[in-house]
């Protein structure tokens, strides 16, 4: 089939790609020039594991391409949108203009019957009014809007593509129907949700909130745990064996980040608000996330309240490991407050330097690698879990801190390796 992606960002990037994979013809297209230019030279512009092979093996084989024009859509059978939709604090909604104006543009290249698939995060009732600006501007279009949304994950939104929970499909229309199973024809018929698309729209949201609260929960439990003297781990190993329960997403750390979860519990709360519907657990979780973050940088200050001139080693900037998406970190707005204190700071992330340079500008320093962030460092921060900080060389940094204390937001130190060699490592929740 031929697919068009609009919006070369994390999850249309990775459609893209996939999608070709699967032996589908794919053209993505996105506004930034730059952005097509390296990609059609096979680089990446996003940090995702095992993408950057696809992507060359793909280029080669001449089943995906990239470009900046909507003529494309003349030639596709179905057409994903996949455009940015922020949350816009002001409105207290999704900002979807961007979703509108596609539509606009795509109207008077439809030639054929053609599916329009909304992948973005949107509000309730967006596809119905795609479906309303399409046939306005052309009356005698052959089209089909369909919710389809996506749950790659960042880090893994290779294998998810590949290894899908489920597949939401909110359509009314046989025909789309029959498409849509021609498209993902390879997986299992068990994995397709069929539904309206007011239910679709909901479901990306409901999952993402739902996710949200169980983070928030179990990041409340570490608090208690360490005013009683209990342990998070065996807590939330107990509790996720319960399959009712289940084990992902309780992790405790700073709080929650990130593209989806900070902006899907807004944009549910404030609709739930609009519609008389309220969603009072919702509210709390965003309002609990809020005060942790803001409850952690105080707790990292407390360490080194006594010491004049501190320096910081804050280890970890993207919202989670395996991206380089800064997007909303509880790491980021951490090191904002402590900023914003005086404190000097220096940062290090594996990936997300690059991103994180855009916020913090020339308000800290930044370093190579953990242990040019360790030199003469009072405390060293430990915000996301990348796997190179579990297995460090703690002789090494024994030698070049200027005081062994550790905050492990994450829980990912070997409290005992560093213990030997004279650190103090706090721990959450435990």
């Amino acid at each position: 089939m031929n697919i068009l992606v609009i919006g070369a960002g994390y999850v249309g990037l990775t459609m893209a790609v996939c999608f070709s994979e699967l032996g589908h013809s794919v053209i993505c297209i996105d506004k930034q020039k730059n952005k097509i230019n390296a990609l059609l030279k096979g680089k990446l512009t996003i940090f995702e594991k095992n993408l950057d092979k696809l992507l060359i093996k793909n280029l080669k084989s001449k089943r995906l391409e990239f470009d900046i024009s909507m003529k494309n859509v003349v030639n596709a059978d179905v057409v994903m949108i996949s455009v940015g939709t922020p949350f816009d604090d002001s409105l207290n909604r999704y900002e979807q203009n961007a979703i509108y104006c596609v539509a606009k543009n795509i109207t008077k290249f439809i030639n054929k019957y053609t599916i329009i698939v909304i992948k973005s995060t949107v509000e309730v009732g967006t596809c119905d009014r795609v479906e309303q600006i399409i046939k306005e501007a052309n009356p005698k279009a052959d089209f089909d809007v369909v919710s389809i949304p996506e749950f790659l994950r960042e880090g893994s939104a290779v294998y998810d593509f590949f290894n899908p929970d489920r597949i939401i499909v909110g359509t009314e229309s046989q025909h789309a129907k029959d498409v849509i199973k021609k498209l993902y024809k390879p997986f299992k018929k068990k994995k397709f949700v069929f539904t309206s698309r007011c239910s679709s729209e909901l479901i990306k949201c409901a999952s993402n909130s739902f996710l949200a609260m169980k983070i928030h929960f179990i990041n409340e439990m570490a608090d208690f745990c360490e005013k009683v003297g209990g342990n998070v781990y065996d807590v939330a190993h107990g509790m996720g064996l319960d399959k009712r329960i289940g084990v992902e997403f309780l992790k405790t750390g700073p709080g929650y980040g990130g593209g989806c979860f900070p902006k899907d519990t807004k944009a549910l709360a404030s609709l739930g608000k609009r519609v008389g519907a309220n969603f009072n657990l919702i509210e709390a979780v965003i309002c609990g996330n809020e005060n942790r973050i803001k409850s952690f940088a105080t707790k990292t200050l407390s360490f080194v309240e006594n010491i004049k001139n501190a320096k910081i080693a804050f280890l970890g900037l993207a919202f989670k490991s395996g991206t380089d998406d800064c997007r909303f970190s509880p790491a980021i707005d951490i090191v904002l407050h402590l900023i914003n204190k005086g404190t000097k700071v220096c940062v290090y992330d594996p990936a997300a330097t690059k991103n994180a340079r855009s916020v913090l500008k020339t308000k800290v320093s930044y370093a190579k690698n953990e242990y040019e962030a360790a030199k003469d460092a009072d405390i060293m921060v430990f915000a996301t879990e990348w796997k190179q900080f579990r297995s460090l060389d703690w002789a090494k940094l024994s030698k070049i801190v200027n005081s062994k204390i550790i905050f492990d937001m994450r829980n990912i130190v070997d409290r005992q390796e560093a213990l030997k060699y004279g650190f103090e490592c706090y721990k959450t929740g435990c």
